[in-house]
């Protein structure tokens, strides 16, 4: 996990990595490349009037949980509360965006995949949140 060994490398961490935060990097990115690419292929689809909202998540949650991957990547310094507070807005559109995958899923494999790799994002976040002061 090149996330780990990153943040591992960061003269403040000092060999203090919070281990689960470090790693969780990676599922952010992860799923902010799968919710993008869901979207991209919703627009493909016939019927994308009918995935509308489904394109909506996707993106909304691409943009949040980058955004996670970013503040949590950062660690010169100390912001706690705004980082708990990503991570809640993350598990939040994750959620959402699981929930709204979900409903194309036995139609859309690109669906399926990506409901899954938000609800992995989800338990991340709530595993991170657990982690912190």
């Amino acid at each position: 996990m090149q996330a780990v060994k990153m943040i591992s490398a960061h003269p403040n961490v000092q060999g203090n990595t919070n281990d689960v935060l470090a790693s969780g990097i990676e599922d952010f990115y992860n799923c902010a490349q799968i919710c993008i690419s869901c979207a991209d292929a919703c627009l493909a689809e016939d019927v994308t009037p009918e995935l509308k909202q489904c394109i909506r998540t996707d993106l909304d949650c691409a943009a949040i949980t980058s955004a996670a991957g970013e503040i949590a990547s950062r660690q010169t310094g100390s912001n706690e509360e705004l980082l708990r507070q990503v991570l809640q807005a993350c598990e939040t559109s994750c959620r959402l965006c699981a929930e709204e995958c979900e409903k194309h899923a036995n139609k859309h494999e690109h669906c399926k995949i990506c409901a899954e790799a938000c609800r992995k994002c989800e338990d991340t976040c709530q595993k991170i949140l657990k982690t912190l002061k």
